[in-house]
């Protein structure tokens, strides 16, 4: 009997400290309404000194084991996505395995596909469950951008922020396509634009973090066909259309791009989920953040169709097609 993955629940987790746009003018060359005519943000929230990536990924794990009922001793797997770890290693998601007081051993790794890394999270949480090999996965995106930001930097420092959002699945005999489901995945790169959106350090190439550069105009063109481009191929392989789609949850990195998206393959925005204003980029937990947050205001349902997307360094890209 085939198995089916399904999303037994949801959790997330804001970083500590609420950082509006006019907080930003004390410390930037900037003001609110360029930050918010140029993103749509309005505010981001920032990590203390002390909090970490794996203690946001913590909270978001907790809040979605809570509501899944499930005993964190009895899981089998832990993926997470980031691409701010708190350390080179071990991973991140060892260090959440701890903290959740997990003794069982479980299989616990990290991936990293920058903003991206949540969809190809999901998609190898997914294919780790169909193996048959796995009951069930708990999948985290969670950064600390604020960590390898240039704070002289207008152009980027106001764009990121810090959380985590997570998601429960659980492994589902038989059933069809109208049931609970991760339905399907597009994973894609291309490496040959990785310096339009990159960091310039790392422990191979000069020993430092390093801050993250971007060369805004070339990902915004990028960004905008890459995932058009994402959402027609999903829907054609599965032999539907935008009509079929109840709600849209893109990867948050700028409002502008999330309508030219939504403009471009025929998506009204009303049907698009929106947080980038309240949470700005936080990378691979943007996509979780967002579908916690319209989970739990009631806006997705079960039988809902669901189709996510992101773009990230890489350049990396893709998108996940769910029956919620």
């Amino acid at each position: 009997m085939a198995i089916r993955t399904s999303i037994m629940a949801t959790g997330s987790a804001l970083a500590s400290k609420r950082v509006i746009n006019k907080d930003l003018e004390k410390v930037l060359d900037t003001s609110d309404s360029w930050i918010r005519e140029r993103s749509g943000i309005e505010q981001r929230f920032l990590a203390e000194e002390a909090e970490l990536t794996s203690d946001l990924a913590t909270r978001a794990a907790q809040d979605a084991l809570k509501s899944a009922n499930l005993d964190p001793q009895n899981l089998d797997l832990i993926i997470v996505a980031t691409t701010t770890p708190d350390r080179t290693f071990p991973s991140t998601a060892a260090y959440v395995q701890a903290k959740l007081g997990i003794s069982n051993c479980c299989a616990a790794f990290d991936i990293q596909a920058v903003c991206s890394g949540f969809v190809y999270a999901l998609s190898v949480g997914d294919a780790m469950i169909k193996s048959g090999a796995y009951k069930n996965a708990l999948i985290i995106g969670a950064e600390t951008m604020s960590r390898i930001l240039d704070w002289t930097d207008r152009t980027t420092a106001v764009l990121f922020g810090d959380g985590a959002g997570a998601f429960v699945l659980e492994a589902t005999p038989g059933g069809t396509s109208n049931d609970s489901d991760l339905l399907d995945h597009l994973l894609a790169c291309d490496g040959n634009k990785s310096e339009l959106l990159s960091v310039d350090g790392g422990p191979s190439l000069n020993q430092s973090v390093g801050h993250l550069r971007m060369n805004g105009r070339e990902v915004f063109r990028h960004a905008v066909s890459n995932m058009s481009h994402t959402i027609l191929t999903v829907l054609e392989r599965n032999s539907l259309t935008i009509e079929d789609i109840d709600w849209f949850v893109p990867h948050q990195a700028n409002f502008r791009i999330i309508k030219a998206v939504a403009a471009r393959v025929g998506l009204p925005i009303e049907k698009t989920v929106v947080t980038v204003g309240q949470h700005a980029n936080t990378s691979a937990a943007s996509i979780p953040l967002a579908m916690h947050e319209a989970v739990q205001d009631g806006r997705i349902q079960r039988g809902h169709l669901i189709m996510t997307e992101a773009m990230g360094g890489g350049f990396t890209w893709g998108g996940n097609l769910i029956r919620w």
